[in-house]
């Protein structure tokens, strides 16, 4: 049974006085953003529950499970809105009623037999809308005034609109770029700086962390321990890839269009092959594909022997290794070598390109025009 105070509609918040019983808000949320939010919030202060339709066509880039994801995930402390997805690939014609039947249809079938009472939309269709399921029509801000943004911009520079994008929809937007190398070779000091360059994230190489983690415990029964006693076994490599990626997502959503990352699965990989002879499918299988490699040079760099480095003379071997793994990965890779501003130079040219690439995203069914 609906519970009391519902109007009669599943879902809806039981201790509100709202000015309409069941909302609908309808739309593509190619992708979700800022101004979709402030819809959604307006209609669920409103309303004692709210249907939000995802209904997007099959030509669309973006999964539309992924956008339902991101929308419940947003309006989490909204529990009486919730967020149905179909997709709808009819023509989009606000001049032919068979068109608009089509669509309305669609729409039907998402919502079930709930009456709507209010449609909730930004758009000039939303007074048909409201008229074809009788119900209010809602305009809110359709001039873009309080929230100054649209997916069609969005779409075309998400850079541009970024501060109007949900930390969901900033990580499967952000373009990765992998900062890999031999010991001592500045990765680390390349990622911090390139992330400083473009006020941005990176996130720092956790096994080195576990290194130090496992030195530290070895110390506890033998005070004399250095890195060379220190041992690895396949579970490490799994749980490097394991920490290395739960980290890398934490930050993509926080962060700008560009995330560092100093190493990923790939070079973990080749750890693994240098102190267990080989790699495991395992590690090998979590490989990611960035958008972008930094593979730095040992030639020219001093090794520092801070402690944790046991690989001075198998630096030129690693160097190889990786170029011969990156090679085979799908990804550019673009190789740092000179003095630290040299290498900075190159990676920001080769980073300005990744963005200059933009997103290449399907566009969505356009209106007809009527002549």
């Amino acid at each position: 049974m609906p519970r009391q105070g519902s109007g009669g509609v599943p879902g809806a918040a039981p201790d509100r006085r709202p000015e309409f019983g069941h909302g609908l808000v309808v739309g593509k949320f190619y992708p979700p953003h800022a101004g979709h939010h402030a819809l959604i919030t307006e209609a669920a202060r409103r309303c004692a529950a709210v249907t939000v339709v995802v209904a997007p066509s099959r030509r669309e880039s973006i999964p539309l499970p992924l956008r339902l994801e991101w929308l419940r995930e947003l309006h989490a402390t909204e529990p009486h809105v919730r967020f149905v997805g179909r997709y709808d690939d009819h023509p989009i014609d606000y001049t032919d009623p068979a068109v608009w039947e089509a669509h309305c249809a669609v729409f039907r079938a998402a919502i079930g037999d709930d009456r709507v009472d209010a449609v909730f939309s930004s758009e000039a269709y939303g007074a048909e809308l409201a008229r074809r399921f009788g119900a209010v029509d809602v305009c809110v801000d359709p001039s873009r005034v309080a929230v100054p943004v649209s997916g069609t911009a969005v779409r075309a520079d998400p850079v541009q609109h970024w501060a109007m994008l949900g930390p969901p929809v900033r990580a499967w937007f952000v373009r990765r770029v992998v900062v890999v190398g031999a010991e001592s070779t500045g990765t680390t000091t390349v990622a911090r700086a390139l992330a400083g360059h473009y006020r941005t994230r990176w996130v720092p190489e956790y096994g080195r962390e576990l290194t130090a983690a496992k030195l530290a415990r070895l110390r506890r029964t033998e005070p004399e321990a250095t890195i060379f006693d220190v041992r690895w076994d396949r579970a490490d490599f799994e749980a490097v890839v394991r920490e290395q990626q739960a980290a890398e997502d934490a930050a993509a959503r926080r962060s700008g269009p560009l995330l560092f990352c100093d190493t990923d699965a790939r070079a973990t990989a080749v750890w693994e092959e240098r102190y267990l002879g080989s790699s495991s499918p395992r590690v090998r299988a979590a490989a990611r594909r960035p958008d972008l490699y930094l593979l730095t040079d040992h030639r020219g760099v001093p090794f520092s022997d801070d402690g944790l480095r046991d690989g001075a003379h198998l630096r030129g071997w690693m160097t190889e290794r990786f170029r011969e793994v990156l090679a085979d990965s799908g990804v550019p890779v673009i190789e740092l070598t000179g003095p630290l501003p040299d290498r900075l130079g190159t990676a920001v040219r080769a980073c300005d390109e990744v963005l200059a690439a933009g997103w290449s995203l399907a566009d969505p069914i356009s209106p007809r025009h009527s002549t």
